[in-house]
C-alpha cells in the first residue's frame, strides 16, 4: 500500500477519464484528486500540496505544457506524468524536453500508470534523501564545526571562508595531529563544490607505482594485477575537491605529474595513451617545511609555488589553550557514546588544570586519544586530577625538576624520565623508545607498564 500521503493532482478536460483514473489510483492507496480544467489545475496547485501531477497535453484555455510550466515553477521538484493520443507523441516527446518525467499514449492501463508513478515518486525521495545528507554532511564538516573559539581558530575559520570558493589549490600546513584534514574537508563544505566527492589520499602511505595508479587511475592490462579499468581518484573527485595529505613525502616523479594535471587540468591513467579532462580542486598538506625540502633537492620549487597561492596554518593546540576545556568537552562526549558502559561523566576543574598545563605535542589528536582513555578507565563519574594519564602528569614538569628535593631511587628516576619522552613523541612509545635509544620492551619496563 502506497502511502496516503502521497497527493496526485489529475488533470484531463474530460471530466469522467480524470475521474476514473483517480479512482484507480486510490484503490492503490494514493491520494488522487480529479480536475476537469487547466486552469483550475493552476489554482489548485498554488494553493495546495501535491506530489506529482497527471496531465492530458491537450486541453482548451490552459493545456498540459502551461500546466507542466506552472508546475515546475512551483516546485521544480515535482514529477508531472503526461497523457496524450498516439498521434501527438511528438508533442508528448517535446514535454519530457520541458521536464516532464514521462509520457502515456492514450489509452493506457492503470497499472501502466502506477508503475510510472511510483518510479517517479520514489526518484523524488531519493534525491530529499541524499540532499538532506549532503546537508547534515555539510554541517557536519563547515567551518561551524571546527571547535575552538580562540581568537586563532577565530582567524582560521574567518580565513576559510575567505578562500573556500577560490579556484586555486590551497596548502594547509601545521603540525601533526593539529586538524587539517578537519580544514581540508571545512574548505570543500563550505564551497560550491559541496555537493560533489571530498576525496582524501595520504601521499606517505603508498608507494610510487601504487598511488600513481590509486590518483591518476589505470586501464586493463597496464601493469600485473591490473585485471579491470581503474578511473583514479582524480576521476572520482571530479566537481569536488582532491585533499593531497602528506604532500612532501610524494615522489619526485610524481610530482612532475601532479605539476602537470594542476596547468592542464587533464590526467593519463596508467597505461592509457589519451587524457581525460577533470575539474578537480586540490588541497595539500603538509607538517613540513616545503621551502626547506625545496633547498635540499626533495620537492619541486614550481609545485610548490602552484601549491601555495593561498596557504592556511592550523595553530599548535599548546597556543590556544583556552579552547582546551570546549575540545575535552566534545571528545568526552564522543566517547561516551563509544564506550557508554563507562561510568565516567565530567572531568574536575584539578584535572583540567593538568590538561591545560600540558604541552601537548600530539595536538588536538593527542587530547582525544587522553580523553578516550580517561573515559575507557574511569572508576568513577568524575574524573580526578590522578586520573589523567600518567604520560600527561609526569610530562609537566622537564626531568630537570626530577632532581630537585630529595634524592630519588633510579628506578623512579628511569620511570618519570620515560614518561616525560613519551610525552614529548605526542604519547608514541616506538618514536620514545627510538630516541632514548632502548628498546619498546625497556621503555615499558621503566613505565611499569604490564599492559603491553
Amino acid at each position: 500500500m502506497t502511502d496516503a500521503r502521497q497527493k496526485i493532482l489529475i488533470v484531463d478536460d474530460n471530466l469522467e477519464m480524470a475521474r476514473a483514473i483517480a479512482e484507480g489510483l486510490a484503490e492503490r492507496g494514493y491520494d488522487a484528486v480529479a480536475i476537469g480544467s487547466g486552469r483550475e489545475a493552476q489554482q489548485r496547485l498554488a494553493a495546495g500540496r501535491f506530489d506529482a501531477v497527471v496531465t492530458d497535453l491537450r486541453m482548451p484555455e490552459v493545456d498540459g505544457f502551461q500546466l507542466l510550466a506552472t508546475s515546475r515553477e512551483l516546485d521544480p521538484e515535482r514529477p508531472v506524468i503526461v497523457m496524450t493520443a498516439y498521434s501527438a507523441i511528438d508533442s508528448a516527446v517535446q514535454s519530457i524536453r520541458q521536464g516532464a518525467y514521462h509520457y502515456l499514449t492514450k489509452p493506457f492501463k492503470q497499472d501502466e500508470l502506477a508503475i510510472f508513478l511510483g518510479r517517479a515518486l520514489a526518484d523524488v525521495k531519493v534525491r530529499h534523501e541524499a540532499a538532506a545528507l549532503r546537508n547534515e554532511l555539510r554541517a557536519r564538516f563547515s567551518t561551524a564545526s571546527i571547535i575552538g573559539h580562540s581568537a586563532a581558530m577565530g582567524a582560521l575559520r574567518d580565513r576559510i571562508l575567505r578562500v573556500a570558493d577560490a579556484a586555486a589549490p590551497v596548502l594547509v600546513l601545521g603540525e601533526t595531529g593539529a586538524g587539517k584534514g578537519l580544514v581540508a574537508r571545512a574548505l570543500h563544505a563550505d564551497s560550491r563544490r559541496a555537493a560533489g566527492a571530498f576525496v582524501s589520499v595520504n601521499c606517505a602511505a603508498l608507494p610510487e607505482p601504487l598511488l600513481e595508479s590509486e590518483l591518476f587511475g589505470h586501464v586493463k592490462g597496464a601493469f600485473t594485477g591490473a585485471a579491470a579499468d581503474r578511473p583514479g581518484l582524480f576521476a572520482e573527485a571530479h566537481r569536488g575537491t582532491l585533499f593531497l595529505d602528506e604532500i612532501a613525502e610524494m615522489t619526485p616523479g610524481l610530482q612532475a605529474k601532479l605539476l602537470h594535471v594542476l596547468e592542464s587540468a587533464r590526467v593519463r591513467p596508467v597505461g592509457a595513451s589519451k587524457d581525460r579532462e577533470v575539474d578537480v580542486r586540490i588541497v595539500a598538506a603538509t607538517h613540513r617545511n616545503l621551502a626547506q625540502r625545496v633547498r635540499e633537492g626533495t620537492f619541486r620549487e614550481d609545485l610548490m609555488y602552484r601549491l601555495d597561492v593561498v596557504s592556511l596554518t592550523v595553530p599548535p593546540l599548546r597556543d590556544r589553550p583556552e579552547d582546551i576545556r570546549e575540545l575535552v568537552e566534545h571528545f568526552l562526549a564522543d566517547a561516551r557514546a563509544r564506550n557508554p558502559r563507562s561510568p565516567l561523566r565530567q572531568i574536575s576543574q584539578p584535572a583540567f588544570d593538568r590538561l591545560q598545563r600540558y604541552r601537548w605535542p600530539g595536538n588536538v589528536r593527542e587530547l582525544a586519544h587522553v580523553v578516550e582513555k580517561m573515559v575507557l578507565f574511569a572508576e568513577g563519574e568524575v574524573a580526578r586530577a590522578e586520573d589523567v594519564p600518567e604520560v600527561v602528569r609526569d610530562a609537566e614538569a622537564p626531568p630537570s625538576a626530577a632532581f630537585q628535593g630529595d634524592i630519588l631511587p633510579m628506578r623512579e628516576l628511569e620511570r618519570r624520565y620515560a614518561a616525560w619522552a613519551v610525552g614529548q613523541t605526542g604519547g608514541h612509545r616506538g618514536k620514545a623508545a627510538e630516541k632514548l635509544e632502548i628498546d619498546p620492551k625497556t621503555l615499558r619496563k621503566w613505565l611499569d607498564d604490564d599492559s603491553g
